[in-house]
Parts: structure tokens; C-alpha cells; sequence
């Protein structure tokens, strides 16, 4: 992949993808970082797809502008933890203590300690959640793991290998389970067909309320930036 930008206040950076699949120019911005990607077929010169670009920067600048907002997690600032805001204060003590309205975090690396928290909690909710549904299914899964993914909240393998968001316990609750139950029904169903959906209702319930949610305020949960973020 090559990187380019759009001149002008401020730049634009374009990731440029070309592939022997594409039948024609496209512009594809992520819906979750805000990510710009132009992919071209590969008879079609660089220049050209560049061009092309160009032509599109106002539909690509309006629809950058109308992303949220970045927030830097800090003492003061408010953040979503299973679907409720809390204000991220100063602890007294040496843990990370958690209540209707805020959030006490210890001062020194807070951004990283509050995420280590939130990864521990994500990861309670998420194995109890997937425990539950899978013992509905039986079937069984072999691991669950974290990460701050971009492009999925939850995944799948064909050896049963469970992989999720750790950002979905910014979620409300029953979009975490809903997500859970989503994965676990891949352990019968490695698709998404009539069949797939039927395991999701069966293990869960109907889902289209936190399926839409997701779809329509996904983007929020990725706007707090953990700049010490542990990996």
C-alpha cells in the first residue's frame, strides 16, 4: 500500500490500495478511525486513481468532519464503562474503584491503569457471557483473547478461538452479550446465513436492537484514546 494525502487545511492522508479483484476506482473511509482508503485495479495508473480522488475530496471532507470528535482519556474527562458515563477522578488509594457516576483511577499513568482495568472487567464479562451461551450451544470454545481491533468487535476461528474488542465494555450491557453470543454461534454456524442467525436468536434472544446500536454508535467507543495504552 502506498501513502498519499489530499493537499489543503489540514491534509488528508489516502492510503492507496491496488488490486487484481477491483473492476474500478473506489473510496472506502472507516467508519471506526476515520482511515481514507483509495483502491484502484492494477491496469489503472496511480496517477489516475489520485485524480479521481481529487475530484471526491468534498464528499470525502464532509464525511470526516461529521466523525466524532477524538477525547483524551484524563482526569476530567467522561467516558462510557457498560454503557454509563462516568467523570474519571483521582483515587485515594492504589486501585481503580468504579460507582454509578465516576471512575477513581490512581494518579501516575492513569490512562494506562484505566485501561488495564477496563480490559480486566471486558474480559470478566465477555467469558461469563461466552460461558453462558456456549454451554446453551454445547459446543465449546478453546480461547478468548482481546484486542483493540479496528475492523471487527468480535471474531471466530475454525479451531474455536474466540477474539473480541476489549471497547465493547464501553457498551452498553446486552451489546456485549450480543456479541458474545454472536461469536459463540460461529462454533455451529461458520457464516452468516438463515441458519447462523437462528443459533444467535436461540442462544441470546432477538437482536436486532444491540446489533443496531452497534451499527449506529460503534464509532463512539473508539474516540477515547489511551495514549499509554499497554498493548
Amino acid at each position: 500500500m502506498g501513502e498519499h494525502a489530499l493537499p489543503g487545511t489540514p491534509p488528508v492522508p489516502l492510503r492507496l490500495r491496488k488490486s487484481a479483484r477491483a473492476r474500478r476506482i473506489s473510496l472506502r473511509i472507516s467508519q471506526l478511525d476515520g482511515r481514507v482508503t483509495l483502491t484502484y485495479p492494477t491496469g489503472v495508473p496511480e496517477s489516475e486513481a489520485l485524480s479521481f480522488a481529487r475530484t471526491k475530496e468534498g464528499w470525502i471532507r464532509q464525511h470526516l468532519q461529521g466523525r466524532p470528535d477524538m477525547a483524551t482519556v484524563q482526569f476530567g474527562q467522561v467516558i462510557p464503562i457498560e454503557g454509563k458515563t462516568r467523570r474519571i477522578v483521582p483515587a485515594t488509594g492504589r486501585r481503580v474503584l468504579l460507582d454509578a457516576d465516576e471512575v477513581a483511577v490512581p494518579k501516575g499513568a492513569e490512562a494506562r491503569r484505566l485501561a488495564r482495568y477496563l480490559k480486566e472487567l471486558a474480559r470478566d464479562r465477555l467469558t461469563g457471557a461466552c460461558d453462558d451461551y456456549a454451554a446453551i450451544l454445547g459446543r465449546s470454545y478453546t480461547t478468548l483473547s482481546l484486542r483493540d481491533t479496528r475492523s471487527r468487535w468480535g471474531s471466530c476461528s475454525s479451531h474455536g478461538g474466540l477474539m473480541f474488542s476489549w471497547r465493547l465494555i464501553l457498551a452498553p450491557p446486552d451489546v456485549l452479550h450480543y456479541v458474545a453470543a454472536h461469536e459463540v454461534a460461529h462454533l455451529a454456524e461458520m457464516n452468516h446465513s438463515p441458519a447462523f442467525w437462528a443459533q444467535v436468536e436461540k442462544i441470546f434472544g432477538p437482536y436486532q436492537s444491540p446489533r443496531r446500536w452497534l451499527r449506529d454508535n460503534g464509532a463512539e467507543l473508539h474516540r477515547y484514546r489511551f495514549d499509554t495504552e499497554p498493548s
